[in-house]
């Protein structure tokens, strides 16, 4: 038996809450990613298979972090029945910026699992042109993957509430199966699995290099910008779900989910910022590989150099 739930307070709460999350991740998010592209493209001047991952990460965190000015409109306003394709526009780009970023976190945990854990035939697998053929396949993936959005706003002609109010379409169980199935769970488990295999990989190798806690520390970071952002807003979309399908009735239940999810949802744009982490570790990594192969080389050239003179003696 379905019960008449009023959210008119939740939606009120939101309508500030939202604002007070949205500017700081906004502001912060903004300065961290372009700062991260100047890196990755103008100084370091290296491009590895982590770097390209890294800038395909921080040009997906630019993409969300641009939706968000329409997400703090659509916060306060409600929008014309003309705009309703601006709006699945829109609410697609976000959706892509969101899951590209949850493939490309996994696909980073995948590139060190095989780097650390199978060195011989990561010769083979590791490239940069894999690293850019597997980027370009998340976009693809992603773009397709979002496209049935379009389709989850019913017509009309009133004003409606932008990226918010999918209709039914939007919460049939074979679409929530595949968004968690696929979007989430999937991609967690390949993150959580390489990286613990990554992590006992180095700890059993009984070296303690700074290589070798550097590569910890960035696998750490990838655990945190995926888990922590990602976890609760999923949480509360499988149970807004059973919401929609009756499975939760009482309305107290209702309205804390509805809170629930739209905090989560709000606070899952944090791994906007949090992907910097990643960013800053891997940077260290290059920064320290190119000075190690410059001094060997230096070191090199110096002892030819001895040889040299030695033998002219």
């Amino acid at each position: 038996m379905k019960t008449n739930c009023s959210f008119t307070e939740v939606d009120r709460l939101m309508k500030s809450l939202e604002l007070a999350i949205y500017v700081p991740i906004f502001v912060c998010g903004l300065v961290l990613n372009i700062l991260a592209l100047v890196v990755f493209c103008f100084l370091l001047r290296k491009w590895t298979e982590s770097t390209i991952y890294m800038t395909n990460l921080a040009l997906l965190d630019l993409l969300l972090l641009l939706l968000l000015p329409f997400k703090m409109h659509a916060t306060i306003h409600h929008w014309e029945a003309q705009h309703r394709f601006l709006c699945s526009f829109l609410e697609s780009l976000y959706f892509v910026g969101m899951y590209g970023s949850i493939y490309t976190i996994a696909c980073i945990a995948m590139d060190r699992w095989v780097a650390i854990c199978h060195p011989f035939r990561a010769k083979q697998l590791r490239s940069r042109r894999a690293a850019l053929g597997t980027c370009i396949l998340v976009w693809v993936v992603v773009l397709g993957g979002t496209s049935p959005i379009y389709s989850f706003r019913t017509a009309g002609n009133g004003s409606f509430h932008c990226f918010h109010g999918f209709s039914e379409k939007g919460w049939r169980p074979d679409v929530i199966s595949c968004l968690l199935g696929f979007g989430f769970v999937g991609p967690a488990l390949v993150l959580v699995v390489c990286s613990a295999q990554s992590i006992r990989t180095l700890g059993q190798s009984g070296k303690e290099s700074h290589k070798n806690r550097a590569c910890v520390r960035i696998i750490y970071s990838s655990l945190c910008a995926f888990l922590v952002p990602f976890t609760p807003s999923h949480l509360g979309i499988l149970l807004q779900f059973l919401v929609r399908q009756d499975v939760i009735q009482d309305c107290m239940a209702k309205t804390n989910i509805s809170l629930f999810l739209q905090v989560a949802m709000s606070l899952a744009n944090i791994t906007c910022c949090l992907d910097a982490l990643c960013y800053y570790f891997i940077t260290r990594e290059v920064r320290t590989s190119k000075q190690t192969f410059t001094f060997r080389r230096s070191r090199s050239i110096s002892q030819r150099r001895a040889t040299t003179s030695t033998s002219e003696l």
